[in-house]
Parts: C-alpha cells; sequence; structure tokens
C-alpha cells in the first residue's frame, strides 16, 4: 500500500532512529524525523516516535508504505572463511563489505586455523542457541576454490565450522563443484549456496553471494537478535543500513538509464561516531588488462574503517594521524560520545578530526597504484580502489550535516597533497553533502519506486541534468 502518494523510509540504528517521509510523486523529502533508540528495551520504540513526529508534521503519514533497514544490534556481523588469505579469503572479505557487513574475522582455512578463531566466530555458542551469540558472528561467508579447481578445502572448512558449534546461517560461494558436498555438511545449519565469488583468478563476482546475505539477514538475522518484541520489525527491515546505502549509491552513479543519467563515478564517505565508511561505484577500469592483482578491483565496493570516528574512535584517529595536540579533546569525545561542541574551538577540533578520519578512510580505501616493469611488461601494481576519476563525492556523518558553514569543503575538499603522494584520490569530484540522509532513502525505493528515488538522489546533489532527465 502506497498511502496517498508516500513511503516512510527508516533507518533504525543502534543510537538512533532516522525517517523520512517521501512524497513518492514529486520524489522529495515532506519530513523527517529522528530519535534515539532504545536498544536496550525494544528498537521500535525510537521508530514509534519518529512515526509520531512525522504525522504531526504531515497526515500522510499515518497511511504511507512502511521501508526500513537496520544497523541495530551491531548492524551485521560476517565471518569470512576462504583458502587462501590473499585470493579467496580476500575476494570474500570485500564481497561481506560490499553486502553491508562488519566483517570480525577472516580465516585462511588452507593453512593452519587457530581454535580460539573458530570461538571467535562462533563466540561460544551452544549448537542450541545458534551462532551470533556472545560477540561472534551473525552469519558466515564461506568461500574457497576457483570452479573445477580444490574442492578438499571448502568441504574441510565446513566441516570445522560444524564442529565448532556454528548453527547460524551459512552463504557457500566457492567452487560450485563442491556445493552438494558442502549442502550435505551443511544440513542441519540454514544455509543458501550462491555463485563462487572467484570462479577464475583475476575475477572477482560479487553479486550472487551479496544477494544471499541479504536474503539470510533478512530470514535469521533481524528476527533473531531479540530487538523487538513486535512483528512488524522483520516486515519492515529490507536489508541492513550499509547494503541499502549502497544501493542508494548505485542509482546514484548509474542512474536509470536512457533520460535518466547517472552523475558517473561516485565515491562517498561517511564519518560515524565509532567508523568510517567509505563507498565507491565506478565504472571498469580502462587499465584492467594492465593490473596485476589475483582478485580484480569491483566496480562496486566498501571500506569500513573500525579505528576511525568522531567519538568512540576519536583517540585512534588523532593517533594514526599523528596529531598529538589533539588527544586530549579526542579523549574527552570517547568519554563522552553525546558530546557537541559549544564554541568555535571544539569547532575546529572536530572539523581536524573529522578530516583526519576521512582523509585515512579515503587512503585505506583507494590505496596506492605504481607501475613496474617485469617479465610480461609494464604493469600496474595497485593497492586499493582507484578514486581519481571519482566525478561526485558525498560527505555523510552529523560533523557533515550540522557542521559550520563550509564544512564539508575543509574536510572533504583538500586531497590535492595526497593525490599527489601517489594515493588514487580524486582529482577533480565536486563535493556534496548528504544533507537529508537521502542516500537511506533511495536505496529503500529503488526496487520498487525507482523514480521517486532518483528524484531525491538528483535534488541531493543538485544536479539539474538528471533532474530535466527525469522528465514528467
Amino acid at each position: 500500500m502506497t498511502g496517498r502518494g508516500t513511503a516512510l523510509c527508516v533507518d533504525i540504528g543502534s543510537t538512533f532512529t532516522k525517517a523520512l517521509l517521501v512524497d513518492l510523486d514529486q520524489g522529495r523529502v515532506a519530513a523527517s524525523a529522528s530519535h534515539p533508540t532504545t536498544a536496550g528495551t525494544d528498537v521500535l520504540d525510537g521508530y514509534d516516535a519518529c512515526r509520531a513526529e512525522l504525522l504531526a508534521a504531515d497526515p500522510r503519514a499515518a497511511d504511507a508504505e512502511v521501508l526500513a533497514c537496520s544497523s541495530a544490534g551491531g548492524g551485521l556481523r560476517i565471518a569470512v572463511v576462504g583458502n587462501e588469505e590473499l585470493v579467496t579469503a580476500e575476494a570474500g572479505r570485500r564481497v561481506a563489505l560490499s553486502s553491508g557487513g562488519r566483517v570480525i574475522e577472516v580465516l585462511a582455512a588452507a593453512g593452519r586455523v587457530p581454535e580460539d578463531a573458530w570461538e571467535r566466530v562462533v563466540g561460544h555458542t551452544t549448537p542450541q542457541r545458534g551462532g551470533g551469540g556472545g560477540g561472534g558472528a551473525d552469519l558466515v561467508l564461506l568461500t574457497g576454490g576457483t570452479d573445477g579447481g580444490n574442492r578438499a578445502v571448502l568441504v574441510q572448512a565446513a566441516r570445522d565450522l560444524v564442529a565448532a558449534g556454528w548453527r547460524g546461517p551459512v552463504v557457500v560461494a566457492g567452487n560450485v563443484e563442491a556445493r552438494e558436498e558442502v549442502a550435505a555438511v551443511l544440513a542441519g545449519v540454514p544455509h543458501v549456496l550462491a555463485d563462487n565469488v572467484v570462479p577464475r583468478i583475476g575475477e572477482l563476482a560479487p553479486q550472487s553471494a551479496r544477494a544471499a546475505v541479504r536474503e539470510l539477514f533478512l530470514a535469521h538475522v533481524i528476527g533473531g537478535k531479540g530487538l523487538s518484541s513486535r512483528p512488524e520489525l522483520t516486515e519492515m527491515v529490507r536489508g541492513a543500513t550499509p547494503d541499502v546505502v549502497l544501493t542508494g549509491v548505485e542509482l546514484l552513479a548509474r542512474g536509470l538509464g536512457g533520460r535518466h543519467p547517472g552523475a558517473g563515478d561516485v565515491a562517498v564517505v561517511d564519518v560515524g561516531g565509532a567508523t568510517t565508511d567509505v563507498h565507491s561505484v565506478l565504472a571498469p577500469d580502462p587499465e584492467g588488462g594492465q593490473s596485476r592483482e589475483v582478485v580484480a578491483a569491483a566496480p562496486v565496493s566498501r571500506t569500513v574503517e573500525g579505528d576511525l570516528g568522531m567519538r568512540w574512535s576519536a583517540p585512534a584517529t588523532v593517533a594514526a594521524a599523528g596529531l598529538e595536540e589533539y588527544a586530549a579533546a579526542a579523549a574527552r569525545r570517547a568519554a563522552d560520545p553525546a558530546f557537541l561542541p559549544d564554541g568555535a574551538a571544539e569547532g575546529d577540533v572536530d572539523e581536524a578530526i573529522a578530516r583526519a578520519a576521512a582523509g585515512l578512510a579515503l587512503r585505506r580505501h583507494a590505496g596506492r597504484a605504481r607501475v613496474v616493469v617485469g617479465p610480461d611488461g609494464r604493469v600496474v601494481e595497485r593497492t586499493g580502489t582507484d578514486l581519481r576519476e571519482v566525478d561526485l563525492l558525498v560527505g555523510s556523518g552529523g560533523v557533515l550535516r550540522h557542521g559550520r558553514p563550509g564544512v564539508a569543503q575543509r574536510v572533504l575538499g583538500r586531497l590535492e597533497e595526497d593525490a599527489a603522494a601517489g594515493w588514487q584520490l580524486p582529482r577533480a569530484a565536486r563535493v556534496v553533502v548528504d544533507r537529508d540522509y537521502v542516500l537511506a532513502a533511495a536505496g529503500l525505493l529503488a526496487a520498487d519506486h525507482p523514480e521517486a528515488a532518483y528524484r531525491l538522489l538528483a535534488g541531493m546533489t543538485g544536479t539539474t541534468g538528471m533532474l530535466e532527465g527525469a522528465g514528467g
């Protein structure tokens, strides 16, 4: 039901729930609300408060279609098991991140896996309670072997996982010739068989595994965390928040085809209190044939930097950036995550921490490139995702949404020195801020209301060409 042409798009977080009432005909935000999430009682209490606020602002919220994403309860915690650290385990890590997961463990099963590593994955749960308890994973992504290659390691990894007591959901995305045997091993465990994430050396195929992660997240994780006693939660939630945001970024970059152009190559930097996430959607690399990579770079990717943030992770951020002069201020922020700047001096500190977190996160995501000459001639060695040709750089996070005028340019508009030092960072990107939190809403709307989602994104970027192309 589309409640008189509106949709209520909700992000249920661990600390705050944010909601937008979207006019589907016009593709614009009709009203917005946010409220602390009461994860200690019922996460839907925050949703109820947001809905009441939206109802007071616009009566159409009463019967609006409700679409939600969630990062509550620690988000989607994924453990990745692959054959080799630099091939299938690394491929699995990239796919897990692009699926909206927080990767808590990466194991290379072809080597010796420490016994306590399996315990960290399982979280010391008993076979009756299943995975995810005690700080373990919510889901395991099991990869290994190219198609037609080694089967034994993937099968043995499945056996070891079950023997360790894992009873949570598993996505199997390894050698397709081993799937039947692996499925037999996992017969008592919820699992989905996906296509191999590394069907051949040098090729990364994430789509099938991403869809499988989404399916199991909805079926087993959201309802299994005890976040709410109300059945509406599982009915509302369409995916993990980072996965939904990345869907919005894909729509922003690629458009809808025809008269609905995309913005080109796009990168998004979300500076949070505990983590800084980078999402990127790029056109295929024209130098791909000259690149030396065992696992190909994915055009759609995401990285999560758990040591970079504005509050909980502020001390680690200033330490990593060498900003010793801000150590005391960072410690105050970590001790009081609700801290808000109360003057120009504290505002300057917040911007310095944000600039450090965003810059470090972008460098880690983008990596470096260098030309080397070997037996095969000239090749490019890369360590990340090449962002040099990014057309649009989108900032997100409270420090950018609610900061002082010009904050986005001060935090994100000074990448020239890093680019000159060899980092593959944007060279001439336009910088905008997702002030109304529309990337998540667009991701929620993309499947059923693509035109409205597209118009939301066009409005966020102020791209008149996109709006004119939308027509009607």
